[in-house]
């Protein structure tokens, strides 16, 4: 599978990304989570710093958060380019070929294959990402983790970038990364700096926003934001 994701294989066969990408192509046929309806929450309340995500699904952005208020590491479906030259191409006509035609989009100047601005194999991650990310960390109080296995760099590292007084959260079906519940650390002025809340991400942001006061707010805007499929 990693083969459908790789630059040089899409340049010779780019058909299995194109039957892949038409199942899991943002807007089509999934609607974002509670989890994702929780960071658009956090934004509206004027929380968050930002969102750094390694989904490719744009199920944030469908979900409300804002695109300045989002660092898609490794990319995302809205916009287009060409592999070779680079031109931008327009992302509709890019989601109409691949989405109802299951075929590639080709490239008005050189003639090569156009593909959605997703980090493939062999790719460097977006500028906005080193960008913004030494601001963000400096800025950050809370660093909330959600659904990862945190094993991917460099994305799987913010965690231990963050300052010594910066809490993390971190919300998902098992412990990954360096997460110490429970224990005090003098790095954090002897507080405990992390929890860990295991088991399923939706059920544990429900949870939370019943305690912060939050739950129909968070029902709501998920419920506004579901796709009506036919």
């Amino acid at each position: 599978p990693e083969a459908v994701f790789d630059l040089r294989f899409y340049r010779n066969n780019p058909q299995p990304f194109c039957s892949l990408a038409k199942e899991i192509w943002p807007g089509v046929q999934h609607s974002p989570t509670l989890t994702h309806s929780f960071v658009t929450l956090l934004e509206q309340k004027g929380l968050l710093v930002r969102n750094y995500t390694q989904n490719i699904d744009g199920l944030e952005v469908l979900a409300g958060v804002s695109e300045d208020k989002i660092v898609e590491c490794h990319g995302h479906f809205r916009t287009a380019s060409c592999v070779a030259c680079k031109q931008p191409h327009d992302g509709t006509d890019c989601q109409r070929k691949i989405v109802q035609d299951t075929e590639a989009p080709t490239c008005a100047s050189c003639g090569n294959y156009v593909k959605p601005d997703i980090v493939f194999f062999g790719e460097d991650l977006p500028a906005r990402f080193n960008r913004l990310l030494r601001s963000d960390l400096a800025e950050a109080d809370l660093l909330i983790v959600m659904g990862t296995s945190l094993t991917v760099a460099p994305v799987s590292l913010i965690p231990d970038m963050v300052n010594n007084n910066c809490k993390r959260v971190l919300f998902n079906r098992e412990r990954v990364g360096n997460f110490k519940p429970n224990k005090k650390q003098k790095s954090s002025g002897n507080h405990i700096r992390d929890v860990v809340e295991e088991g399923d991400c939706d059920e544990s942001i429900l949870a939370l926003c019943q305690l912060l006061g939050w739950h129909d707010e968070l029902l709501e805007l998920n419920r506004s934001k579901q796709l009506q499929l036919a």
